[in-house]
């Protein structure tokens, strides 16, 4: 029962989350190209606007119809968990709904249908509120998820229901600002890639090329910071967190099965769970000790250090998921690294081959977002609530696994439609293309 319960969750939570990481990073771009109509008064950065916010609605939409479902998963498969925890997880969920949904979903409305009666800077004031309600947003579940890594501001009562002591140690949580930073600057390569590519795209079929050219230069810029803000400092801080906090869980994706003096940094391996070592490794000595602690021989504790069960339970799973997301994003830093230095000589409109490629990378940025949570999650079990509430104690006794086997079915076949229709809808907004935004 439990992993099925488990298997529909990580499903349904995998493809809601294609949704808000566009949405978090596209509103800050949305909104970055209305100051620009505001400055210059140039109307093809107006134009860019209305055409981004509309991929952002249909984007938004999606993220709602299948936000949905998986919250109702907290009271039918998980309901052992809400009980004893909807005290305080209950609070930061509400919140986001309360205030970050309605401020985004209001204004989205606004700023679609309501440019000739606000005016413009109310139009960019619009924007603006969207973006600020998506971000509100991502604070609020990355609360809920940093109490869920790193418990703090709660008393265990006697019934075992978990219960807020202190509610500003939600947001003061130390898990909490690394995370989401983190998060939000992923979530602006996602955006930045996906507007490089629809830029790219048109510049090679010679269609838009104005907007192909203002496309791809934001898309590129915005990608190159926020892929370079991912890996330092805030993934650098992730690390260190998880470090203080999860100790286990960072040697299980370090791939570190021994304590070491002056530990090593594994670009390549493969885990030997049966010998308890790395195969056909290839590493850099004494880099995971500087990273860590800035101490080229300083000891970081392997999977030798702790107890069976304190491990993560799918060591292989949440190695593989870390290093090809940290592979993932030293390659995107890369080809950005190679756009902005086209893009200053001014040649980047010419290279057909680095067009390609960025028309080709966004599905990549998805990726390695996915991936992200998957280190993050997968590094918690086997625990709802780290280091307390086991994942096993969280589940519904009284839904079988035949019934959520049956519902996740019915997900997966809804889903693929729903992603069909999504894909079909972004298509034809591109297609139309940024000119042509009232016909």
């Amino acid at each position: 029962m439990l992993f099925y319960d488990r298997l529909q969750f990580a499903f349904t939570i995998t493809f809601h989350y294609l949704f808000p990481q566009l949405t978090m990073g596209l509103s800050l771009i949305i909104v970055y190209f209305k100051w620009k109509y505001l400055k210059t008064k140039i109307e093809k950065y107006n134009n860019a606007a209305k055409f981004w916010m509309k991929i952002f609605a249909i984007n938004f939409t999606m993220g709602v119809v299948t936000g949905i479902p998986m919250e109702f998963q907290f009271g039918t498969n998980w309901a052992k968990f809400s009980e004893l925890t909807g005290s305080i997880i209950g609070q930061t969920l509400a919140m986001e709904g309360a205030f970050s949904f309605f401020l985004e979903s209001s204004f989205l409305v606004l700023f679609i249908f309501g440019e000739k009666l606000l005016g413009q800077k109310l139009h960019f004031m619009a924007a603006f509120f969207v973006f600020l309600g998506s971000w509100l947003s991502g604070v609020f579940i990355l609360a809920t998820n940093a109490w869920m890594q790193h418990p703090v501001g709660f008393e265990i009562l006697d019934n075992g229901r978990y219960v807020l002591t202190h509610f500003g140690e939600l947001f003061s949580n130390p898990w909490l600002i690394p995370a989401f930073l983190h998060n939000q600057m992923a979530s602006i390569v996602t955006s930045s890639f996906v507007v490089a590519s629809v830029g790219a795209f048109y510049l090679l079929t010679k269609k838009d090329v104005e907007y192909g050219k203002l496309f791809l230069k934001t898309g590129v810029v915005f990608g190159f910071i926020s892929a370079v803000l991912v890996a330092f400092p805030t993934g650098d801080w992730n690390a260190k967190n998880m470090v203080k906090y999860q100790p286990a869980s960072f040697a299980a994706m370090e791939g570190l099965f021994k304590t070491e003096d002056g530990a090593e940094i594994v670009l390549i391996g493969q885990p030997n769970m049966v010998e308890k070592k790395l195969d056909n490794k290839i590493a850099v000595p004494n880099i995971l000790s500087f990273l860590t602690y800035n101490n080229w021989d300083a000891k970081i504790k392997g999977m030798d250090a702790f107890k069976e069960d304190q491990l993560p339970t799918n060591i292989p799973m949440l190695y593989y998921s870390y290093h090809i997301m940290v592979g993932l994003g030293t390659i995107f830093i890369a080809i950005m690294a190679f756009a902005i230095y086209y893009l200053y000589r001014k040649k980047l409109w010419s290279k057909k081959g680095i067009l390609w490629v960025i028309m080709f990378l966004a599905p990549f940025a998805y990726i390695a977002n996915l991936l992200g949570w998957y280190v993050a999650e997968l590094g918690r079990q086997p625990y709802l609530v780290y280091g307390l509430l086991k994942t096993a104690d969280g589940i519904s006794p009284t839904v079988s696994s035949g019934n959520t086997l049956f519902t996740l079915l019915g997900f997966m076949g809804l889903y693929f439609l729903l992603g069909f229709l999504f894909l079909i809808l972004v298509g034809k907004t591109i297609k139309i293309g940024p000119e042509n935004q009232n016909h």
